[in-house]
């Protein structure tokens, strides 16, 4: 009875919780400021606004 919590599938739940905040913040640290974006071919973007284009002049 820790801190008045009985049952111990509530503190799974906590102890989870916590552990994956953490999990989230170390992920994000290491992968700050990384350089890994993948820039989209100049032909798919021109094709892409060229289809917006044409749908919006439909509405």
């Amino acid at each position: 009875m820790l801190l008045g919590i009985e049952d111990p599938w509530v503190w799974l739940a906590y102890v989870l919780c916590i552990a994956s905040a953490l999990l989230c913040v170390v992920w994000g640290f290491l992968r700050w400021n990384r350089e890994d974006a993948v820039e989209e071919p100049e032909a798919e973007i021109r094709h892409w606004a060229e289809e917006e284009d044409k749908v919006e002049e439909e509405l």
